[in-house]
């Protein structure tokens, strides 16, 4: 380690008296291990420190700051992507007595002042002034890139290969595949995990409710995930606003609910389907005015059951803890936005100890639950192999399991069994060597009983064919799955084929009956 140059004595002891919050444990263990990476590796060391999102990491960044300078006596940088996190960053450093300084658009030269010990800066800003030489940073030892996931730090990189540079995220995933972290980054320390924060009571229990989705429609763009088009297409459909407004009813009527989307029309869709049915609901998007937002903001605070549409624009920088349900009204391909969403829910209060999770994209079928294991080394040293061991979007939807709405259920109570397993039956019939085709009579005959039970006449049972396509859809895809035969055209071509022998054998079955 250099020799640490003199700080004034008056801010040393004043950064020395100023406490901010007690840190916890496992915050205090991270800023030791940090340090003892940086004292063996005081110069051109890039480190990579993962921490799940609610457990701190401004916290230990800002006391790690505290601790580099007093310690060093070498300056801060602390960089972000966001402005709302230049004010928040600053507002902690100055809690703990770090003299700061935010670097933003009205900055166009630093003074020679030895006041400021650590600065804060967005990208494009600093790098306006770096390129243009306005700026030079006098005794910096220490750089700091938030959200180090996002690849538009890249470009600093180059101005500071002499300083300490730590990358602090959630998920140390680049958000940019063919730009991977373990370029940049020499070695990964990994912290607590969220199971383990969720057990110590430093975050909420997720309760995931996952309603299934079909996502063949959705098209994946240049940056790896769905494109806003083809999820306004589909979530902005009558039948997928329709699951949204049940799965809310269902599982989160009267709590604060956040809801992320894809698309700026999906959101005030929802707005407006809410607003419809009686329920105090917004929208928010980077479009509002700073003002627009911070009332809307406001308005979501202190409204007890208010319900927040958004798109994308409060996945970071934002803290409401209150937030009792988070929707995610959306698919997404990306393992960061995935938590960064489903963290805005995860803040403990004192009568808050668990959230609701609704998954509308087939997300945690893709990912996992929020709160599972996830080995950070393995994805840090190979992401390719991450990304390409994740269920693709067909082979989830080859696991939904089709589950009768209960409304459609109550038509058939008392009657024959509901229930009918397509795989279990085309296995009989092949052990008794019938035609597999079988499997498809008995099915219909099990339909035929169900319908018949539950219908006054042959119109009335037409209608109820109507209502059970989702379970005819299913059984026609299992049946398809079983003799390996799963085309699109096949499958169609037998649902087709099945509903019209189903409302033939139930017009025979009327006609029996008179």
């Amino acid at each position: 380690m250099t020799e640490a140059l003199p700080i004034d004595e008056a801010i040393a002891k004043r950064m020395q008296s100023k406490k901010g919050k007690e840190l916890y444990g496992y915050q205090k263990n991270a800023i030791d291990t940090i340090m003892s990476r940086i004292r063996k590796f005081p110069e051109g060391y890039n480190l990579l420190y993962q921490l799940p999102t609610g457990g701190g990491k401004t916290v230990i960044f800002s006391e790690l700051a505290k601790r580099f300078i007093l310690e060093t006596g070498k300056r801060v940088l602390i960089l972000t992507h966001r402005i709302e996190l230049l004010g928040q960053t600053s507002s902690m450093l100055t809690e703990i007595g770090v003299p700061n300084k935010i670097i933003n658009s009205k900055v166009k030269e630093l003074e020679d002042s030895d006041d400021h010990w650590c600065f804060v800066a967005m990208v494009e800003t600093l790098n306006n002034r770096l390129n243009d030489e306005q700026i030079e940073f006098a005794d910096l030892g220490l750089v700091v890139v938030d959200e180090a996931h996002y690849n538009s730090f890249r470009k600093l990189f180059k101005h500071f290969d002499s300083q300490i540079l730590l990358g602090v995220t959630a998920t140390p995933l680049s958000s940019n595949i063919k730009l991977p972290l373990h370029d940049n980054y020499s070695e990964l320390i990994v912290g607590e995990s969220i199971g383990n924060l969720v057990g110590q009571g430093f975050l909420a229990k997720a309760g995931t409710y996952s309603y299934d989705v079909n996502l063949r429609a959705l098209k994946v763009g240049i940056n790896g995930d769905y494109t806003v088009s083809s999820s306004e297409r589909l979530y902005g459909n009558f039948l997928m606003q329709e699951k949204l407004l049940y799965a809310y009813e269902e599982k989160a009527k009267g709590t604060k609910t956040l809801i992320f989307n894809n698309g700026i029309n999906t959101s005030k869709q929802v707005q407006a389907m809410f607003e419809e049915e009686g329920y105090a609901c917004m929208h928010l998007d980077n479009t509002h005015s700073e003002k627009e937002r911070a009332d809307i903001l406001h308005w979501f605070h202190t409204t007890p059951d208010a319900v927040l549409s958004s798109v994308s624009i409060l996945t970071t920088g934002f803290d409401e803890p209150s937030v009792e349900t988070i929707i995610l009204n959306r698919a997404t391909k990306s393992l960061t936005l995935y938590h960064q969403m489903i963290g805005r829910g995860s803040r403990i209060l004192k009568h808050k100890s668990a959230f609701t999770v609704i998954d509308l994209g087939n997300n945690a079928r893709r990912f996992g639950l929020w709160d599972a294991h996830i080995n950070w080394h393995d994805i840090f040293k190979s992401p390719q192999s991450y990304i390409d061991g994740l269920y693709t979007d067909e082979e989830i939807e080859e696991e939904f399991v089709y589950e009768m709405p209960e409304e459609l259920a109550e038509r058939f109570k008392g009657g024959p069994e509901m229930t009918f397993d397509m795989a279990e039956t085309y296995a009989e019939v092949t052990r008794m060597a019938l035609r597999p085709k079988e499997a498809i009579h008995r099915s219909m005959s099990q339909h035929v009983a169900m319908i018949q039970h539950a219908s006054d006449d042959y119109w009335d049972a037409v209608a109820i064919v109507d209502l059970l396509g989702d379970d005819i859809k299913f059984r026609v895809k299992q049946y398809a799955k079983c003799i390996a035969k799963a085309t699109a055209n096949y499958r169609s071509w037998l649902e087709e084929e099945y509903t019209r022998n189903l409302k033939t054998s139930l017009r025979h079955a009327f006609n029996d009956e008179e």
